[in-house]
């Protein structure tokens, strides 16, 4: 079964950037449509971004569309995601996942302990 490890959170302040990385082992990577989400005390985890298999298609909620970019490196079995111009509500723990082939937003791997965001006002 896949494993996944979130690494890159930090503290940024309100319009600075962000690079995450999801790196993945024990599975097929390259076979893999990746995820990122997030989350907030009190909140349900939210899609984030979505990115196929071949990295040919992606999907971003509203919030992000315009500031985040998801790419992925099959070469070594990585996703990222890059967060520019960020805001106070983009506080959050973020994880990454295995998601759907068909539609990128549905999860069905195991959930790890994911890496903080921390954007400052």
């Amino acid at each position: 079964q896949v494993q996944l490890a979130e690494s890159g959170g930090g503290l940024a302040q309100v319009g600075g950037s962000l690079r995450l990385s999801c790196a993945a082992s024990g599975g097929t990577f390259s076979t893999y449509a990746m995820g990122w989400f997030r989350q907030v005390p009190g909140k349900e985890r939210e899609f984030v971004a979505g990115i196929s298999w071949s990295g040919g298609a992606t999907l971003y909620a509203d919030s992000v569309k315009g500031r985040f970019t998801i790419s992925r490196d099959n070469g070594v079995n990585t996703a990222f995601l890059q967060m520019r111009t960020l805001k106070a509500e983009d506080t959050g723990v973020y994880y990454c996942n295995v998601v759907d082939n068909s539609d990128l937003v549905r999860p069905w791997g195991s959930w790890g302990q994911g890496t903080q965001v921390t954007v400052s006002s």
